[in-house]
């Protein structure tokens, strides 16, 4: 598995514009020059036609970077959910104006803690003129507070609907969540009768949402590779750098010992996060278990590395000045989003035919 020229030169590009615009100052660079944001809109809707390897390359460089621009949540799950509807007239009418990073979409998805779509709870009920209403309350919705453009996952008498809510309209209330990570952006959505238009068939939304979770997870799982390798390069230029009785502590067999176990770490997820990734561009049947495995191991993996970045800094590393702290945040944020490892080893395990653990 290995990337072509072009996507490389994709990473570079992502990896320069973070160095020199980092945080949210990126988010424009990044749309406008390199077009991220339509990576995978198809051309017809103003995109680039790409598919998911050049999201994994953009996802990877974020992680390391961890850039608080809102591409997880517009240029992947929005996007996604949108294309995976089938709605040609949503596609038109929306897409676009994702495409460009002008607008900034988002989904509204989970609930109490939980992304299974069987888990959906919020309720749609016919209003006039064709309209919807919607009421229920939506967690950790990436970006939910700032969103222009809200897809709202919600129960209608057909099953599980998707519907495009006004996100300034009546009856939406946005408060942002103060999470343990400051760096990606999340919401609480309260929906009160809110007017939805529905996209996609109605029903539609369990099948929609099981491909959506398992792209989501893949595009993570390599935001998750990038950040855990930029944890593991930090700390290898610590362990030559900081001298102790006499010789870098990187000289010690100890220390030797564990930045080994943490580089196989990186490198066994990398390889997970790629099949998930390939998998997911070539659109096989094998997507639902790889994006499970590499959701798993790529958040165990990268909580361990950074844990390990903690403590061979030792005092430094737990200063609010040193970016250590930040990386551990995003490791333990990461692994919630989506679902824990353990419901996705649980979701990989049924789809082998094998017992929960």
């Amino acid at each position: 598995m290995r990337l072509t020229e072009e996507q490389e030169e994709l990473r570079s590009a992502v990896r320069a514009v973070l160095g020199r615009r980092p945080g949210d100052a990126a988010w424009r660079p990044l749309t406008r020059q390199i077009g991220v944001a339509g990576l995978a809109v198809p051309e017809e809707y103003g995109g680039a036609g790409c598919g998911a390897l050049e999201v994994a390359v953009v996802m990877e460089e974020l992680g390391r970077a961890l850039s608080p621009v809102p591409y997880l949540g517009s240029a992947v799950l929005a996007v996604r959910t949108l294309l995976a509807s089938g709605d040609d007239a949503a596609c038109a009418r929306l897409l676009p104006g994702l495409a460009s990073g002008d607008v900034v979409g988002t989904l509204a998805w989970a609930e109490h803690g939980s992304w299974d779509p069987s888990e959906v709870r919020a309720e749609a009920a016919p209003g006039p003129g064709g309209t919807w209403r919607i009421t229920g309350i939506k967690e950790h919705v990436l970006d939910g507070a700032e969103a222009g453009l809200l897809l709202v996952a919600a129960r209608s008498e057909a099953g599980v609907s998707l519907f495009e809510v006004s996100a300034g309209g009546p009856g939406v209330d946005r408060e942002a969540s103060v999470t343990m990570d400051s760096t990606r952006a999340q919401a609480r959505v309260v929906l009160t009768g809110a007017e939805g238009r529905l996209v996609g068939a109605e029903g539609c939304g369990d099948r929609v949402l099981a491909h959506v979770l398992d792209l989501a997870c893949t595009a993570l799982a390599a935001e998750q590779v990038g950040a855990a390798s930029r944890c593991l390069e930090i700390t290898l230029a610590y362990a030559g750098e900081r001298i102790q009785f006499g010789r870098p502590i990187g000289s010690f067999q100890a220390v030797k010992h564990r930045l080994a176990d943490a580089y196989v770490l990186v490198e066994s997820a990398r390889s997970a996060a790629l099949g998930a990734s390939f998998a997911a561009a070539e659109g096989t049947p094998e997507l639902p278990r790889l994006a499970a495995a590499a959701k798993s191991a790529c958040s165990e993996a990268f909580s361990a590395v950074a844990g390990e970045m903690i403590q061979l800094h030792g005092g430094i590393g737990i200063t609010w000045e040193h970016d250590a702290h930040r990386y551990f945040k995003r490791a333990h944020g990461s692994a919630r989003l989506f679902g824990p490892p353990a419901w996705h080893r649980a979701r990989l395990a049924a789809g082998l035919g094998l017992p929960a653990a």
